[in-house]
């Protein structure tokens, strides 16, 4: 059904969506954690400088603005040494942990050594000093941040695919039970009229009365027949076949208008008697039957039902109204899904057929032309015409 083949897209919409989001993070990311490591590198250089500045410079130098430029870089972590390897100066390391563990600033430096040469000063002759540092917080949590996003997109797609599955699983529930109770719906008319002809035949026993009552089942007998033949043709592709639409059309709504009430008025309107259009007869015939039921319990059985049929670009245009209470707007896409239905013995699976059998069988459209409630409301079908006259 074209429900679980939007469904199917959407999901592969989603995925590449999520691949396109994490690719193009990854990029964007990758990018400015190369800028920030060489924005790093430059405020060590610089702050290297200042090392070597303030210790070859005289006693009488005024420190305090070098001093204020060292202490300016409050993100990378730095860690001096000088030619024995002892440390003699460091910034941005957790005072607190230098506090409590001795051996701290010294693994700390082993982390260094391994992660990027020194920056070297040479202070006087044969007397450097080293300059190690690491790269910020700041940093790492950039480099991690497209991992963490790429985590929370897994999860909202796992989320995501668990619930389309719950959806389908209750959309096919609800196809199931709607096509039990459209079967029911279906059979329930000729078999409660045989079992009235069976018990009507009992108290009849002059052969001519016999013989009408025979005549009537074989009727019933015949509708379903062409039940089954209905539901036999709705899981394969029927053959289509060029027909007179105007002719079919008369004859559904002289079916469905011997078995309503006089209240309820039928008009048919044709603007051309010659409008051919290949058709599943046996299809297309339960499609308009299921809409002029429809349009007579949203009557109530008293009102105006209305069928106009016409050619426009290439196209068999019918239209079929009524003058009953009316689809709200919010409702009038939601009446093809399995399950909607205003009845209280309600089916809910007769337009959804419907929608299949006129878009999926004969290559047409079916939708809710227009609805006001308390007005009525006009189903629209087009099918292409035939190439066949």
């Amino acid at each position: 059904m074209q429900f679980y083949e939007r469904k199917y897209r959407l999901k592969l919409i989603l995925v590449l969506v999520a691949m396109v989001i994490v690719a193009a993070t990854l990029l964007y990311t990758n990018n400015l954690a190369t800028k920030l490591a060489e924005e790093e590198r430059q405020k060590v250089t610089q702050i290297a400088d200042v090392y070597h500045y303030i210790a070859t410079a005289n006693d009488n130098t005024d420190f305090r603005f070098f001093i204020e430029l060292i202490q300016a870089n409050k993100t990378v972590p730095i860690i001096s040494t000088d030619n024995d390897d002892n440390i003699v100066a460091f910034l941005n390391i957790d005072s607190a942990k230098v506090a409590k563990d001795t051996t701290y600033l010294k693994k700390r430096l082993e982390e260094m050594k391994d992660f990027a040469e020194p920056i070297k000063l040479e202070l006087s002759a044969g007397i450097y000093q080293y300059v190690y540092y690491q790269h910020s917080d700041l940093y790492q949590q950039l480099l991690y941040y497209p991992y963490v996003q790429l985590m929370i997109i897994a999860a909202f797609l796992i989320v995501a695919y668990t619930l389309f599955n719950i959806a389908r699983r209750s959309e096919q529930n609800r196809v199931w039970v709607g096509m039990a109770k459209e079967t029911a719906h279906q059979l329930g008319t000729p078999i409660s009229s045989l079992a009235a002809w069976v018990e009507y035949l009992e108290n009849i026993p002059e052969l001519d009365g016999r013989k009408h009552v025979m005549e009537e089942m074989d009727k019933d007998v015949q509708r379903l027949v062409l039940i089954a033949d209905r539901f036999s043709k709705v899981g394969s592709q029927p053959d289509l076949q060029p027909c007179h639409l105007g002719d079919e059309l008369a004859r559904s709504i002289d079916y469905i208008k011997r078995r309503s009430s006089q209240k309820a008025v039928f008009n048919f309107e044709q603007s051309d008697s010659d409008i051919i259009v290949n058709m599943n007869v046996i299809l297309f015939n339960w499609v308009i039957e299921n809409l002029l039921k429809n349009a007579l319990d949203a009557m109530e059985g008293v009102g105006e039902i209305t069928v106009e049929i016409r050619t426009e670009n290439d196209q068999a245009i019918i239209d079929i109204s009524d003058t009953g209470k009316g689809i709200p707007r919010s409702k009038q896409k939601t009446v093809f899904e399995p399950g909607y239905s205003t009845k209280k013995r309600g089916w809910g699976l007769g337009l959804t057929l419907a929608k299949r059998i006129v878009e999926s069988y004969h290559k047409g459209k079916i939708f809710v032309k227009t609805s006001i409630p308390g007005k009525g409301t006009t189903f629209r079908i087009q099918l292409p015409l035939s190439n066949t006259k």
